[in-house]
């Protein structure tokens, strides 16, 4: 597919995302002397996937002839064999005086609907777009249509346009829902005597919307990591989540002071947004939660700090290959006895862990981010329908028989 003949000057791609956005720096190509190529200023490169379109949905950029370095040079992507549009948004100027704007699917995130896409001014047959695929939409129309504005800028005429995107609403009886993406750009085409310019001015992703939350009763599930390690240099918190005991496998056996490795997550929820809390953690003797004796493990989401041996908090992130990394709360604590109270002797040899958990809703004002460094934090209010408990299995204290 051609869409132009004649490339020159200076081209801006810019990958789009609900958040975030990356544009190339604008290759400096000379071209014919005595002109001089004006300054421009390195931007952040695109990502570096930009590249990987599928065969089928690949749309050819520039000439057929032109080089893997021409091709590079207006910002698009080559296999060696053809030269192609990238997952990115395209922006691009003839000499004839052409806007071409490619925008693609995967420049957003989630992707975009490429036909919900249009020019302010989309009246005009004109305006609309000249070709497209379920991956990719092409317009291409002159700088003095379509609604584009002319303005003097340093010696240079700069046409300027504005593509938005639509969205769809979903409405209900008793709340209203959106799933698509959306961004505004816009871009120009600056010319002079010397040079041609498409610069993209200003990419306006809209916030995401605020997540609904419906109250209802929380699934939540508490279970103990049994990960080991069977390889030199092995880290046992690295491998200790990756796997769990089973219900058959209860009770399970610890000695003093080994690592009991405490995860709690959110089932039945597929909202990325809400963040799971711990809000009180406890050890009791026997199934009951309310049952004495007790101990404390984590207060308002943190270790308890009266314990000699502090319970360690472990980072759930991105890197952890989770779906919904914010749906998980883990930590270690170690293994101990319950002693009788008027002799101290070690009387409980088993020991049962209970979480109380809520689900948080990020706003403007609360990040529901628990940090535990102040001596004294401000729990956050969750109403009760959003709050449950959770408890283990029985854990068995044994004796450690290794011989030191």
């Amino acid at each position: 597919m051609e869409l132009f003949k004649f490339l020159f000057g200076f081209f801006l791609v810019c990958n789009v995302s609900g958040q975030n956005y990356w544009p190339q720096p604008l290759p400096k190509q000379q071209l014919s002397p005595p002109f001089k190529q004006p300054q421009q200023t390195k931007l952040p490169d695109v990502p570096s996937d930009k590249c990987d379109v599928e065969e089928t949905e690949k749309i050819q950029c520039g000439t057929p002839d032109i080089t893997p370095e021409q091709c590079e040079d207006i910002n698009c992507c080559s296999d060696g064999y053809q030269c192609y549009y990238g997952k990115a948004v395209t922006v691009q100027c003839t000499r004839d005086g052409q806007f071409v704007v490619v925008v693609a699917r995967d420049a957003t995130v989630p992707p975009i609907d490429v036909n919900s896409i249009s020019l302010l001014d989309a009246n005009d047959v004109l305006c609309g777009p000249v070709d497209g695929t379920s991956a990719f939409a092409i317009f291409q129309f002159p700088v003095t249509s379509c609604g584009t504005t002319l303005k003097d800028d340093e010696g240079y005429v700069a046409y300027e346009n504005h593509m938005v995107s639509s969205y769809e609403v979903g409405l209900g009886p008793r709340g209203s829902i959106t799933r698509d993406s959306h961004f505004e750009l816009l871009f120009q085409c600056r010319y002079s005597g010397a040079a041609v310019e498409a610069l993209i001015m200003e990419v306006n992703p809209v916030p995401p919307p605020v997540s609904v939350a419906a109250a209802g009763p929380l699934r939540v599930e508490l279970r103990l990591g049994n990960g080991q390690c069977h390889s030199k240099g092995c880290v046992a918190e690295d491998v200790a989540y990756s796997s769990f005991f089973t219900q058959s496998e209860y009770p399970v056996t610890k000695f003093l002071q080994e690592p009991v490795y405490v995860e709690v997550r959110l089932l039945g929820r597929s909202d990325p947004n809400i963040v799971l809390n711990l809000d009180h953690c406890w050890a009791t003797a026997t199934p009951d939660p309310e049952s004495l004796p007790q101990w404390d493990l984590l207060i308002d989401g943190c270790p308890y700090h009266d314990d000699r041996y502090l319970s360690t908090m472990v980072p759930v992130d991105g890197s952890s290959g989770l779906q919904y990394p914010s749906h998980y709360k883990r930590f270690i604590s170690r293994m101990f006895a319950f002693v009788a109270p008027d002799t101290y002797a070690p009387e409980k040899e088993t020991i049962f862990i209970h979480c109380a958990t809520a689900v948080c809703y990020p706003n403007g004002t609360n990040s529901c981010q628990q940090h535990c460094h102040r001596q004294r934090r401000a729990a956050v209010k969750v109403p009760s329908s959003q709050k449950s408990l959770v408890s283990s299995g029985e854990v068995i204290l044994t004796e450690h028989n290794t011989l030191r």
